[in-house]
């Protein structure tokens, strides 16, 4: 039988992505850690060239950076963070174009979830509009893809960040290194 119990703390991790980096930073890293506190770390650009869907609202040279933050928060918060990151969006909205993407997730020792808006076969809903997706689980020392893992967290260089940022997080909970 199965006794309930409260999981681990996990890690906000924000996906950010951009063509204009230099017209919100660092104002939005002052928003950013007066929400969710200090930075632990901004990740290196990452080129977001596996889709040309968002170059219309965006423009080209669209570049990723992971965000991950020092604290840990409880996994039910995911919602609540993917409600506030889009209406911080819609704060910088300029002509029906949004400066800036956030997405949300959380990372454990064990996988990283993305929070979305848009329905899909394997995603869970949260409410008030948000989807929980699993992105990401870590197996036999390595991020492993899913059929529906977005192609761009497949690439080596974003799986190597979330890899830092877990070593981080198990650290922070005193989760013996493999």
């Amino acid at each position: 039988m199965s006794i309930p119990r409260e999981p681990l703390p996990a890690l906000v991790v924000l996906s950010l992505f951009s063509a204009k980096w230099d017209d919100f930073w660092p104002a939005l890293q002052c928003r950013l850690e007066a929400y969710l506190g200090p930075l632990d770390m901004v990740g290196k650009p990452i080129p977001f060239d596996v889709t040309t869907y968002y170059q219309e609202e965006f423009g080209a040279a669209l570049e990723r950076r992971l965000l991950g933050f020092a604290q840990v928060v409880s996994q039910d918060r995911l919602r609540e963070i993917k409600l506030w990151a889009h209406d911080l969006e819609q704060e910088h909205v300029h002509c029906g174009r949004r400066l800036f993407n956030l997405d949300p997730g959380l990372l454990t020792q064990e996988r990283f979830v993305l929070a979305t808006g848009k329905n899909f076969t394997h995603r869970i809903y949260l409410g008030h509009g948000v989807f929980a997706d699993l992105t990401l689980i870590y197996q036999a020392g390595r991020w492993q893809c899913l059929p529906w893992t977005f192609r761009d967290y497949a690439d080596p260089a974003l799986q190597e960040q979330l890899t830092i940022l877990r070593h981080g997080y198990r650290v922070k909970m005193g989760i013996c290194c493999e």
